[in-house]
Parts: structure tokens; sequence; C-alpha cells
């Protein structure tokens, strides 16, 4: 068995392992990353990218299909699910070579195989016909989370999915589908499919769509679902999941339901298994890997971050988790601070929010101030044809500072980010709606929004008198 000595050895190149790996490089570090699939992980290669690549084609095609609304004549347009599929693999494989790039450029050592713990200071990595050690003055885990698929549903790859075999076997979109889950993977494959034309039914477990965003939004986005002929079912458990003829068809409330094909978007499962954490005492919790601000594990030396750390499934945290890891690993005092996150969801339209809704300020103890701006009362939203959604700030009644934005509409999960810089400043409502915004964007909308909050937005009626 080859062996090798490395400062830090990572375990999993996604949005978290190989930016771990670059950033302890440019430490000084000598770095070894361990990845068993494709570099870049779930978001690269099955979620994130891809989604969102195919997204913006349905997006164009929805556009394209009401460009009479533009003042344009377009005719006999359709989606070619087949082209949609090539963009999507160029541009996943132009993003993996890039990562691939990056690391050899910064001297990190790739080795292609399942990674795990000899001890503290080992990793093995079984490769197809042989294995070898690499040994490590520290590890960082990010071996990250693959799709739940609960027993009760008949996987097969072809009429029944998860979100992975969806992408991976689905050459030919089915005329109908069954999404099993109202979260964010569920709803934004409902918003694309119902844009390429698929006869959407969404059914949901718990009483609204995106159960963990405040009401108001899981408001708007059914509402909106059901204008655009998506059936929503909230309040309602899956049962008795039978495919036959190349049909699926489950019991829903009461109702036999059929369709093409079955997506199955009910959570996902954290990769922490046979990776040598029991050997080690290594202290997990609930199927994750406990960890402290340091994001390291309760055996010095050893790291982990991503999702197998239960903080949030997103990739831009474990991408800055993977920076205070990694700062740590080589020598450095880093602390993990989960404030400010920036929640995006890409349907159609886009959700962005960070911070507190005014249920969950309310809560915590916050008297609050709320100020809210339509997309139809914006004259960039208007030119575009973009005139649904609201912008919503709260705010402490007291001190005036930003507890929270929450935004529905077009370009939500790029409009987020100034909320996100506003609230890392510490930035009251009055200080945002003083700062001078370009006009007509749709930024303005945040602006008339924080002026909303003192009631003295300019482009609505006054709030009325109680």
């Amino acid at each position: 068995m080859t062996s090798h000595t490395f400062d830090v050895v990572v375990l999993g190149a996604g949005p978290g392992g190989y930016v771990a790996a670059i950033r302890a490089a440019q430490r000084g570090a000598s770095v070894a990353l361990v990845e068993r699939e494709f570099l870049g992980g779930t978001c690269l290669n099955w979620g994130c990218i891809p989604s969102k690549t195919i997204i913006a084609s349905a997006e164009l095609f929805h556009l394209i299909r009401h460009a009479q609304d533009f003042g344009l004549a377009v005719d006999n347009v359709r989606a070619d699910w087949s082209a949609i599929l090539a963009r999507r693999d160029a541009v996943v494989a132009k993003l993996r070579q890039g990562i691939a790039s990056l690391l050899k450029a910064y001297g990190v050592s790739l080795f292609q195989g399942t990674g795990s713990l000899l001890s503290r200071r080992e990793v093995k990595v079984t490769q197809a016909n042989s294995s070898l050690t690499l040994a490590a003055k520290n590890i960082i885990i990010a071996t990250g989370s693959e799709a739940a698929r609960p027993p009760a549903f008949p996987f097969d790859n072809s009429t029944v999915h998860d979100s992975r075999s969806f992408f991976e076997h689905v050459t030919r979109l089915p005329d109908s589908i069954i999404i099993v889950g109202g979260g964010v993977i569920g709803c934004e494959f409902a918003s694309l499919l119902n844009s390429l034309g698929v006869k959407v039914t969404i059914i949901e477990l718990l009483d609204r769509l995106l159960p963990i965003e405040d009401p108001e939004i899981s408001k708007a986005l059914t509402k909106h679902f059901e204008k655009t002929g998506i059936t929503v079912k909230t309040s309602v458990k899956v049962e008795n999941v039978t495919v036959h003829n190349h049909t699926v068809s489950c019991d829903a409330a009461g109702q036999r339901i059929s369709a093409s094909m079955m997506l199955v978007a009910v959570g996902r499962t954290n990769n922490i298994s046979n990776i040598g954490l029991e050997s080690l005492g290594i202290k997990t919790d609930k199927n994750t890997i406990v960890v402290n601000e340091r994001m390291e594990t309760s055996v010095p030396g050893i790291y982990a971050i991503g999702d197998i750390t239960g903080k949030a499934q997103l990739a831009h945290v474990a991408s800055a988790q993977a920076h205070v890891a990694a700062d740590n690993a080589t020598g450095a005092r880093a602390l993990m601070n989960y404030r400010l996150i920036p929640n995006c969801i890409f349907t159609t339209p886009e959700i962005g929010t960070v911070g507190l809704s005014a249920t969950a300020a309310t809560q915590a103890g916050y008297s609050v101030k709320i100020g809210s701006f339509p997309y139809a009362a914006l004259g960039k939203a208007l030119a575009i044809a973009q005139p649904d959604g609201f912008y919503r700030i709260v705010a402490d009644a007291k001190t005036d500072e930003i507890l929270g934005v929450q935004i529905f509409g077009t370009h939500a999960t790029d409009l987020i980010a100034e909320a996100v810089l506003a609230m890392r400043l510490e930035c009251t409502s009055e200080e945002l709606a003083q700062t001078i915004h370009a006009h007509p964007t749709l930024p303005e909308g945040l602006m008339e929004a924080a002026h909303a909050v003192h009631g003295r937005s300019i482009h609505q009626p006054p709030p009325r008198r109680s």
C-alpha cells in the first residue's frame, strides 16, 4: 500500500471540499484532495448548476412564448430537451475543468477514489484495483449528502426519480409529473417543468409549500403556481405508489393520481457512513458530524464542513465553512458565523431572503416595523414584463436596524446580495432608504421598501391610518 504525506487531506471535492483544498494551499500547505466521482460534487454535477442552466432555458422559452407582451411575433417555438441537456452538459464540463485547472495551479494533489479515516492522521483511498494511504497533519471531511430515497417509493430511474437520477436518466420530457415534496428542490423542478409545458402536480406533507420560509412567501408562490397551471396539494401524504406501463400512480387525499413520471424530493441524507468516524470516536448527532465554531470535530485536527455538519444545506455555506476549516487547519484562528446566510430559491418568480421574517423576529422578542413595496409599482419591472412580486424589509422598531429582508420576484436571488451587505454593516432602514439607487432598476424596490418602513415610500399610496 503506497503512502504519501501532506499537511492537509480533504475528503470530497464539492463546493466545500475543493474550496478548502485551494484555501489551504493558498496558505502554503501541501494538500491532497480525495474524490470518488466528479469535481464539484452534487452542486456542480447534479444540483445547483445543471438545474439553474435548465431553468435559464425554461425561462427563456417562457418569455419567447409570451413575446407578444413585448410587441414581438414569434411562431412555432418549441423546447428541444436534447439541446437543453447538451447545453447543460457543456456548462458543467467547463466548470468542472475550471476546478481541475485551479487545483493544478495551486499544487493540490488530486486522488480519485473513496476516502476513509484510518487514524487521526491517516486516510485510506480505495481505488478500482488498489488502495493507498495518505498521511496528514490535519484532515477535512467534506463528503456531502445525497437525495433521500424512502423505501415507500419504487425508484427505478425511469419512471420514479430522485433529483440526481432525473438529471442523469431523463432524456425525454414527460407529459405529466407528480412531484413529492414542496421544499426548495421540489418547487424549483415544478417551476422549470411547468415552463417547458409539462403538466405538474406538486404534493407537500406539511400545510404549505416552502415550510421553512416566511408564510407570505409560501402564499405568494402557491398563488403564482396555481395561476400558471401547477396543481398544488398541501397537508397531503402520498401513499400506495405503483408503476405500471410507464405510468406512476399514488393515493393522495382520497384520490388516485397518475402521471408519466414521479420526482421524489423529500430531503437529503448525509454521507457519513463507512468513512471511519466510529473507530476514531468522532461525535455525531442525528446523522450529522458535530463541529464547533472552528469547524473542528470532537477529535483535534479533524474538521468537517458542508451538509454533513447539519447547519445549512447550501453550497455557499459549505464554501464559507471551507475557508474557516482550512484556515484553522493551517495555523490561523477563524470562527464560523451563521447569522447572515442568504437563501436563494430559483423558482419563477425567484425568492431571496436573509435574516429574520416578521414572525421570527417577533418570536425572538423584537418589536418590528415592516416596509413593503410591490414589483408592479416599479418602472423597470413593468418594462421587462415582470410585475409579480414584492420586496419586504423587517426592521427593529427601536433601533431601526434591518433584521431581515424577503424578496419575491424576478432576479430576487441577485437582489438579496445588497440586503446581506446592508445587514452585515448593521445598516438601518433609514440609511438604506437614503442611499441613492439608479433608475430605472430593480434594486430601487429595496430602497422603496426601506422608505416604506417609515411610511414614506414615494411610489405607492400612503399607509392607511388605523
